[in-house]
């Protein structure tokens, strides 16, 4: 069986527009502020545009993008962001899911996510939980972002969100695919209670009794691994560093994971490659093999 290569990047934080002084009457002005101290040091348009010539050299079959485009859900971040991903490739070779700042403040979904529609919804055209098959893969992508208070970045699944979501990992584990949730916030616990995903237990105990082959989340900003022991043997919970970052200010610098996905015997081979940015490109940092 050919294997299927399947790109994993996150957190790339576009370059935020200058907002209206209309704008910051909320929320958003501690974010504003947030990306003139701090992030705009960190997260680099150049080092973003170096991560995609990367990634279009590799040339995988798809593209999981696990949120936070956005830095403070401006109308005009949806913008750029949908501008940026028609140019990056087709909504059918790309699959997003939202991150906790692409709702870091409740936006009208015209002007908002709706803008990523075509990114983020299933093949069969509605939302999240959104099933995308791709050969003998099942991408689930799940939405975790919801807006929170001033000093929340959390995120909320939902129990019907939830309840949905095991649903299509039964079905589709009964027809035999390999099961790829995308997810922004980790399903396990991970850095301080005011950054983690509030029903991570739930839906966790969920993704064990269906089953899943391996779990891509972003949020964290840097390079991570944990493992569910679920119904159809141990998953990885993998998550990746912001695709735009420069390592100062204690930033992890960005790096992507490719996977090739096999059928191996009864199981599922999982190779991964780490690209990371070394000077001002990209190269291999590491390499392992996951069974699932």
């Amino acid at each position: 069986m050919t294997a299927f290569s399947l790109a994993h990047l996150s957190d790339p934080h576009l370059p935020l527009p200058p907002p209206r002084l209309g704008e910051l009457g909320s929320k958003r002005v501690l974010g504003a502020l947030s990306w003139l101290r701090r992030r705009r040091v960190v997260h680099r348009r150049e080092v973003l545009a170096a991560l995609v010539a990367d990634l279009r050299a590799q040339a995988p079959d798809h593209v999981a993008l696990t949120g936070d485009l956005c830095n403070i859900s401006l109308p005009a971040e949806f913008e750029q962001a949908a501008a940026w991903l028609e140019a990056l490739g087709r909504p059918t070779d790309i699959t997003v899911v939202p991150g906790n700042h692409d709702a870091y403040v409740a936006v009208d979904a015209a002007v908002g996510l709706d803008r990523w529609h075509a990114y983020m919804a299933g093949d069969d055209g509605r939302g999240f939980p959104a099933l995308r098959v791709r050969g003998a893969i099942a991408l689930i992508g799940v939405n975790t972002a919801a807006p929170m208070g001033w000093t929340s970045a959390g995120g909320l699944v939902g129990a019907a969100q939830t309840e949905a979501a095991a649903d299509l990992l039964g079905r589709t584990g009964a027809e035999g695919l390999c099961r790829v949730v995308l997810i922004h916030h980790p399903p396990v616990d991970a850095g301080p209670r005011r950054k983690r995903l509030i029903d991570a237990e739930p839906f966790a105990r969920a993704l064990e009794r269906a089953g899943v082959e391996l779990v891509l989340h972003g949020h964290t900003h840097g390079a991570c691994l944990a493992r569910l022991d679920t119904t159809a043997g141990p998953a990885p919970v993998i998550g990746v560093p912001s695709a735009s970052a420069r390592p100062v200010r204690h930033a992890e610098a960005a790096a992507w994971n490719l996977y090739r996905i096999a059928r191996e015997g009864r199981r599922w081979r999982i190779d991964v490659t780490t690209r990371a940015l070394q000077g001002v490109g990209f190269a291999d940092q590491a390499a392992f093999a996951l069974a699932a």
